[in-house]
């Protein structure tokens, strides 16, 4: 066949992410700190986009953050200061519905009549039950952010506990000594002989004050070793006893996972050498990374839930954590006019066009997060009005068919967005659990009831009648929950729960 050189033309269809499409995606997905932080951003290196000092309406109908006009009035009211929709479309490379779909109005989810059970009986009922339209509870509102602690070393952690435990003012100067010795991990680096020699004070007595701060908490704190931090730990869950002790000698072996080592050493079936080794993962090794150095953030909620004097639920977006931005059209147009420079024309242009873009986006990026969260509320009403014993198997397939989004989409405003309710403050994507098929072929059970329905099932059991794994599957499959063994360990282990042998064992020496 000949090879030859030609000229030809084809018409194809492809899908551009532009810059400004990429970045309305990511703000999906982001948290309203981590979203205020990109706007402050923003303000800080585009002149045209300022802050909005005025109050937006509170009402759950109201749902835009962000306004792109300004409400003073000016010369930029003309169409040649004002860009149009497709010029503003041409200058992004992309079509503005693209970015986020069109929303209708918000609506109210239906919630059953026993939602009249959450006035006043309802042990789960907080303090958002009286939150008002706007996320406010009134003029006399505590200011939580204010009350909260600052954040304190490990160090201090322990100077506070060690002033409340030693009262002679000698051991509370070897304690002092002591905690300067331990690392950030929580391990005292120091010698006992060295701060005796030091302080010129008995071995004995720096060995007792280093025993006292051993007690303090987080547990396992100021241990010598790693089998002296295990040991603390299980000493404290009163878990210490001869065979785990010397399991702890030889912790070597726990690491090549060597069972029949460990089983003919500590004289024990492998059964329980598995139930020790688990005991073991479920330890801290490093105690003193509790305290970090970041600070710690408190969990400001995106969405508000609260039942509406009809029986609905008001669904609602938390308008504090919403950035409110407009494009100052007065400042461009001042400075269009007196630019002569094309330069500078060109900047006043893509800036004029990367707020107006920012602001539309955060609007919609408002509503596309209220109505996933109305969606979710429908869904899971029976857990918002019964509990955690009525949570449904759901997942994003179901919400985005729903309201007529991608999948993508819905696991992107599910991301690191909180809900607060009446039975407390909820990640999104908490509600979306696996679900088990129920044995008698009618709806479904979600997983996370099931696990509440074990942690039930094993906190009402008897002394005397521990409940195994298989019993426990046999009692779910009678209540019509088609559960496997396996299934049921996992569960009992994700919720940190012992065994049938070790309850047992604990509740016998109780």
């Amino acid at each position: 066949m000949a090879l030859s050189q030609r000229l030809e033309f084809r018409q194809t269809q492809s899908l551009v992410m532009t810059p400004q499409l990429m970045q309305a995606i990511k703000l999906l997905q982001l948290s309203n700190l981590d979203l205020n932080a990109y706007v402050e951003a923003e303000l800080e290196r585009n002149p045209v986009l300022d802050r909005a000092d005025g109050e937006f309406s509170r009402e759950p109908e109201t749902l835009a953050p962000a306004l792109a006009t300004d409400p003073a009035d000016g010369d930029w009211l003309h169409e040649d200061m004002a860009p149009s929709r497709e010029a503003l479309e041409q200058g992004l490379g992309t079509d503005l519905d693209n970015v986020f779909p069109d929303e209708r109005p918000p609506e109210r989810a239906e919630a059953p009549a026993a939602i009249e059970q959450l006035s006043g009986s309802d042990p789960y009922v907080s303090s958002w039950s009286n939150v008002g339209a706007g996320g406010h509870g009134g003029e006399d509102d505590i200011n939580f952010e204010g009350l909260a602690a600052a954040e304190i070393s490990l160090a201090d952690h322990l100077e506070e506990q060690l002033t409340l435990a030693v009262e002679d003012p000698r051991r509370r100067l070897i304690g002092h000594f002591i905690i300067d010795l331990i690392d950030e991990t929580g391990y005292f680096t120091g010698s006992v002989e060295e701060i005796a020699e030091r302080l010129a004070a008995p071995a004995g007595e720096v060995e007792a004050v280093l025993r006292i701060v051993q007690s303090f908490e987080p547990s396992g704190v100021g241990a010598r070793s790693l089998k002296e931090c295990l040991a603390i730990q299980l000493a404290e869950r009163d878990r210490l006893d001869p065979a785990i002790a010397v399991m702890l000698d030889n912790l070597e072996l726990v690491a090549k996972r060597n069972i029949a080592g460990l089983r003919r050493l500590c004289g024990v079936d492998e059964e329980d050498v598995a139930e020790m080794i688990g005991e073991l993962r479920a330890l801290t090794p490093k105690p003193g990374l509790a305290f970090g150095s970041m600070p710690i953030q408190p969990v400001v909620p995106d969405v508000l839930l609260r039942a509406a004097p009809d029986g609905t639920w008001l669904v609602e977006l938390n308008a504090d954590t919403l950035p409110r931005v407009l494009v100052n059209q007065t400042y461009y147009s001042k400075v269009a006019r007196t630019t002569r420079n094309e330069a500078d024309k060109i900047f006043l242009a893509e800036a004029l066009q990367t707020a107006n873009w920012l602001t539309r986006s955060l609007e919609q990026r408002a509503r596309t997060i209220l109505k996933v969260a109305t969606e979710i509320v429908r869904q899971q009403d029976a857990f918002f009005a019964l509990g955690i014993k009525y949570l449904r198997p759901l997942n994003l397939k179901t919400v985005a068919d729903a309201i007529g989004m991608h999948e993508s989409t819905v696991s992107r405003v599910t991301a690191n967005k909180f809900i607060a309710s009446a039975r407390g403050l909820f990640e999104l994507k908490y509600f979306f659990t696996a679900s088990i098929s129920n044995a008698e072929g009618g709806e479904a059970h979600s997983a996370e009831a099931v696990r509440h329905r074990i942690r039930q099932m094993i906190d009402a059991e008897a002394p005397d009648a521990i409940l195994s794994d298989d019993t426990i599957v046999t009692l779910l499959r009678e209540a019509g929950i088609d559960i496997a063994r396996r299934t049921v360990a996992k569960y009992r282990e994700s919720m940190r729960i012992s065994s049938s042998v070790e309850r047992r064992r604990e509740k016998a020496g109780r």
